[in-house]
């Protein structure tokens, strides 16, 4: 009896123990995740919501009353335009990893190749994230709302008076020159430029931000300023439009922020609250800023305050803690105050509703200080020990972004200009946007 016992137990673990063994293979298929995939389907469409309609709305109530169909029509126009770029090659440009190798600098540290082009491979299967635990069409989807929203912010800087066909060539080019490289060097993993330098950019200080309002600066300098500015008032003409697009833009940037830690987990959970800490400290730092300067606070300068707020905890949302945000949020609301305001008069650019101001200083300014409060020592959440060493690689980063992206985007429209032209004439503009180029009115009274 013994010997079949033995007999059959050694039968029944030559069952078992290869399932047992396949189970324990450490190379198991990844496994989507559900709450991840749902906090990520919830924060794309929560970015998507932030230009149309929240940018549009913010951007359209700041323009006078015969240009508010024409900046409404440049955020959707860009919509599409970018939606399909992003599908023919703009995601494989952003994200192919195709010949990179960490500490190794070759062309592909700079830009994608195509093997991803028009999203070549990518089915209902494909998982992505990381650890493997969503859709890759979700992540592309995502992405795509990150590409669409940064070139729609420089149309804040050159509102009322540049063509809509120069409008929509120069955003292609822009993406495909501009925007696509330098997501790719930031946010494609080893072997990136940016990425192997160490620069911190959690959600797009770099990325967006810095690379909008540079390119923002640029283009209203190569166009010159509008027609009576700045002696002619130019008043925005529906401060309730503004304030509208401003707090959707505010619910919106949770998905820009938290959904950027592409999981539902402690870090999304962070973000969303150093987020919302800064964005309410920016605000009433440009609020009292304010009323301390000119006598009284105002609707359109809470309202800006809470952008600059947005933009500035941007690239430090993964890494920062609750007192590290209150802190770039109420420096954001008072150094953007003074640029949109003291040092645009001073240099007398037209910078239309300060895409430059707000989103060039204050990614700046966030991008710098992520260096500084990523610490854990000041209560951050990253890994920086040496701050100095982190500010001077947060430097670094924004250097090279502000010296590509002004030179490129400089190029692209002197280009553009000779061939086209970029600017409406005299009459148009007198006349308005909405009338000249789309035969339409805001308001028909």
């Amino acid at each position: 009896m013994t010997l079949r016992k033995f007999a059959g137990l050694g039968a029944l673990l030559s069952i078992v123990m290869p399932g047992l063994a396949m189970a324990a293979d450490p190379v198991a298929a990844p496994v989507l995740n559900s709450g991840d995939t749902a906090w990520m389907l919830t924060s794309t469409a929560l970015v998507l919501f932030m230009t149309i309609p929240g940018l549009a709305l913010f951007y359209g109530g700041m323009v006078r009353s015969k240009n508010i169909l024409s900046v409404m029509m440049q955020c959707f126009a860009i919509t599409g335009l970018v939606t399909i770029l992003w599908f023919l090659y703009g995601y494989s440009m952003a994200f192919d990893t195709t010949g990179m190798e960490a500490g190794v600098v070759n062309y592909n540290s700079f830009v994608g190749g195509f093997a991803k082009a028009f999203l070549a491979g990518i089915t209902p299967a494909s998982i992505t994230g990381p650890a493997a635990l969503f859709p890759e069409a979700v992540f592309v989807t995502y992405q795509m709302t990150f590409a669409i929203i940064t070139p729609a912010l420089i149309v804040g800087a050159f509102a009322e008076r540049m063509k809509f066909s120069a409008m929509l060539i120069f955003m292609g080019v822009w993406f495909t020159l501009v925007y696509a490289p330098i997501a790719h060097m930031v946010w494609s993993g080893p072997g990136s430029l940016l990425g192997d330098w160490g620069v911190l950019d959690f959600a797009g200080g770099t990325v967006v931000h810095i690379n909008a309002g540079v390119a923002g600066l640029v283009a209203c300098l190569v166009l010159g300023k509008r027609k009576g500015f700045p002696t002619t008032p130019m008043a925005p003409h529906n401060l309730g439009y503004t304030l509208m697009g401003a707090a959707m833009l505010w619910v919106g940037w949770f998905g820009f922020n938290a959904g950027s830690a592409a999981a539902a987990n402690g870090t999304a959970g962070m973000a969303m609250l150093v987020t919302q800490i800064a964005t309410a400290a920016a605000a009433l730092g440009w609020m009292f800023a304010e009323w301390l300067t000119h006598g009284k606070p105002s609707a359109l300068g809470i309202a800006s305050g809470v952008v600059a707020g947005l933009v500035a905890i941007t690239p430090a949302a993964g890494t920062v803690g609750p007192m590290g945000s209150l802190i770039i949020g109420l420096a954001a609301g008072v150094v953007c105050f003074f640029c949109a305001t003291s040092l645009k008069r001073k240099l007398g650019y037209d910078d239309s509703l300060d895409a430059f101001g707000v989103h060039g200083i204050g990614g700046i300014l966030g991008a710098v200080l992520t260096g500084v409060f990523a610490a854990p020592s000041l209560g951050g959440f990253g890994t920086v020990t040496d701050i100095a060493a982190q500010v001077w690689i947060q430097c670094k980063g924004v250097g090279f972004t502000v010296i590509y992206t002004a030179i490129a985007t400089y190029i692209i429209l002197k280009v553009l200009d000779m061939v086209m032209g970029l600017r409406i004439n005299e009459e148009e503009e007198a006349v308005g946007i909405d009338l000249a180029l789309h035969n339409e009115r805001g308001y028909n009274l």
